[in-house]
C-alpha cells in the first residue's frame, strides 16, 4: 500500500479540501436553518388553528348575544320594552332639501 504523506503534506490539494469543507459546513448550516423554519412554521400553525377556534367561539357568542330576543331581554332590566309599532318610512320630495 502506497502512503500518500511520505514526502510530506499534499499542499495542491488543500484548496479544494478546503472548499469541500466549506460546502460541507454550509450544507450543515442549512438543513438546520432548514428545520429551524420548520418548526417556527409549525408553531405558527397551531396558533393560527388556536386563534381561528377563538374567533369562531367569539363570533358565535357575539351573533347569539345581538338576537333580537337576546337584546330585549338584556334591556328589560333597564326599563326599556320592545316596541311593538312598525317603524314609519318617511319620503323627501326631491327638490325639498
Amino acid at each position: 500500500m502506497e502512503n500518500y504523506f511520505e514526502e510530506g503534506f499534499p499542499v495542491q490539494y488543500l484548496p479544494k479540501i478546503l472548499f469541500v469543507l466549506f460546502l460541507g459546513l454550509i450544507y450543515i448550516g442549512n438543513t438546520h436553518y432548514a428545520e429551524k423554519t420548520v418548526r417556527k412554521i409549525n408553531t405558527l400553525h397551531n396558533d393560527v388553528e388556536d386563534l381561528r377556534a377563538d374567533y369562531t367561539t367569539l363570533k358565535s357568542d357575539l351573533m347569539f348575544a345581538s338576537k333580537q330576543s337576546e337584546v330585549a331581554r338584556k334591556v328589560k332590566n333597564l326599563g326599556l320594552k320592545e316596541s311593538l309599532i312598525p317603524p314609519n318610512k318617511i319620503e323627501v320630495e326631491e327638490g325639498e332639501y
